[in-house]
C-alpha cells in the first residue's frame, strides 16, 4: 500500500467518525446563552464536556493527516495531538472518580 492509498484510507475513516459523532451531536439540544454553567445538571455538563473531548480528538485526527500529507505547520499538529491527549487524562480522571463514588456507595450500609 502506497502512501496516498493509506492517506486516502485514512481520511475515509475519519470522514465515517465524523459523520457519526455528527448525527448523535445533531440530536444533541442546541446550548443557549441563558444556559449557564451553574444551571447545568451534572449529566448536561459531563456530555457537554465528553463532546469537547471528541472535537479535541477530531481536530486532532484532521491535524495529523494534515501533517502527514506536508499541509500544516508541525508545531501546530503538535498542539493540537497535545490537547486531545490533555482532554483524554481529564476523561478518565473524572471516570476513576466516579467509579470511586460508585464503589463507595456500594460499600455503604442502609
Amino acid at each position: 500500500m502506497d502512501y496516498n492509498t493509506a492517506l486516502a484510507a485514512y481520511r475515509s475513516a475519519l470522514d465515517k467518525v465524523s459523520s457519526v459523532s455528527d448525527s448523535v451531536t445533531a440530536k444533541a439540544k442546541p446550548q443557549t446563552a441563558a444556559d449557564s454553567p451553574a444551571g447545568m445538571t451534572f449529566s448536561e455538563m459531563l456530555k457537554n464536556s465528553m463532546e469537547k473531548a471528541v472535537d479535541l480528538g477530531k481536530k486532532s485526527e484532521e491535524m495529523s493527516i494534515k501533517g502527514v500529507a506536508g499541509e500544516a505547520d508541525m508545531q501546530d499538529v503538535v498542539l493540537a495531538v497535545s490537547n486531545a491527549e490533555m482532554a483524554l487524562e481529564q476523561v478518565v480522571a473524572v471516570r476513576d472518580k466516579v467509579i470511586t463514588a460508585y464503589q463507595e456507595i456500594i460499600r455503604m450500609t442502609v
